[in-house]
């Protein structure tokens, strides 16, 4: 909830579509405030998201925003469940649970994210925590007809605050969400689940996140640093 003019945003935009076009091999997805998806999306290289959507396809909600609204302005993508709206905004694992159904069924790519808290690591709850918000928020999901899931690991303590996980502990996560998608998914569906990692993502930790085997960044503060972003683009787009 960056406070930008439709013209700062559309800078913003202006200066990292070029260095998109440039990677081929990676697929750039800005997701920015709702006010700014009409003025923006166009046929692009870049694809586009919503930072969230409601459960229900329409009714007296105010101040919402469907999955449905968000495929007819030409999204393919919308994130679902990022810590910050389960931390300040009431968001919880069955509220989750029913946007992930209703993006699926909208035809959107769901972003899910997943992560513990400082405090559940420092009690070593890590797995018990990934593996229920996956059980909740798959919990009677229909998995059919999709393009791709993307789960981003995004630990709670790391938004926001510089403290990046280190690659080992993240990759631990990783094959930990790996081995419980498996049971959720047919294995010839197992290609179009991509693992991100989100949290402090800058241009100096991108690539690492990327060479040891994530398959894509949920990237939040550097996204505004035009220079720093197509840096990160520039630099994953090697592997």
């Amino acid at each position: 909830m960056n406070p930008l003019t439709f013209i700062e945003a559309k800078e913003i935009f202006s200066l990292i579509e070029p260095q998109a076009e440039k990677a081929e091999k990676t697929e750039v997805v800005i997701c920015p405030p709702f006010v700014f998806l009409p003025l923006l999306i166009k046929k692009s290289v870049v694809g586009f998201g919503g930072q969230d959507c409601f459960w229900l396809d329409k009714g007296a909600y105010t101040g919402e925003v469907s999955a449905v609204m968000l495929k007819n302005l030409g999204c393919k993508y919308v994130i679902i469940g990022h810590s910050e709206r389960r931390q300040y905004l009431g968001e919880t694992d069955e509220t989750v649970n029913q946007k992930l159904k209703a993006a699926l069924s909208a035809g959107l790519n769901p972003i899910l994210c997943l992560g513990e808290t400082e405090a559940e690591r420092k009690k070593g709850r890590v797995e018990s925590v990934i593996k229920k918000q996956i059980k909740k928020a798959f919990s009677e999901v229909v998995l059919e007809n999709f393009v791709s899931l993307n789960l981003a690991y995004e630990p709670v303590w790391a938004i926001g605050t510089g403290n990046v996980c280190a690659v080992k502990e993240a990759m631990a996560v990783k094959r930990l969400i790996e081995e419980e998608m498996k049971k959720i998914l047919k294995p010839e569906d197992l290609f179009r689940l991509r693992i991100l990692y989100g949290g402090s993502v800058n241009a100096e930790n991108a690539a690492g996140f990327i060479k040891d085997g994530f398959q894509g960044l949920l990237v939040a503060g550097a996204s505004l640093r035009t220079e720093e972003f197509n840096e990160i683009i520039e630099k994953t787009a090697c592997f």
